[in-house]
């Protein structure tokens, strides 16, 4: 069996819902989502007296969302790419974060359809 697993940090967190759906209608099978923050942004909260105002007007809220997920069907990888791709536009823009893939050599514990 061959599997990737799929990151994407996204700091524009107003796709989240639709790139979820997406995932969905693509045939992901499940996913994680971890509340996130760069270190741009923990760094420039620590150094300066606008870091903790910063905190209180923002609720401690995270920057952005990081969603990973394997994926054993390369196809449907191929299809969630570009898909990812046509909803946030240019990614290489600063601000959209970041998606990457790394092949898994094993993957345990997860449900396969008979």
């Amino acid at each position: 069996m061959s599997a990737n697993v799929l990151f994407l940090v996204l700091n524009k967190n107003q796709y989240l819902e639709e790139i979820l759906d997406m995932f969905i209608k693509a045939g992901v099978k499940g996913a994680t989502i971890v509340d996130s923050q760069g270190i741009g942004r923990a760094v420039g909260e620590s150094d300066n007296i606008f870091g903790p105002i910063r905190k209180i007007i923002d609720g401690s809220r995270p920057y952005n969302k990081t969603i990973f997920t394997v994926i054993e069907d390369e196809a449907i990888l191929d299809d969630v790419v570009t898909k990812v791709h046509e909803i946030l536009g240019d990614i290489t823009e600063p601000g959209f974060g970041i998606m990457f893939t790394i092949p898994l050599g094993h993957v345990y514990g997860m449900a396969r359809n008979k």
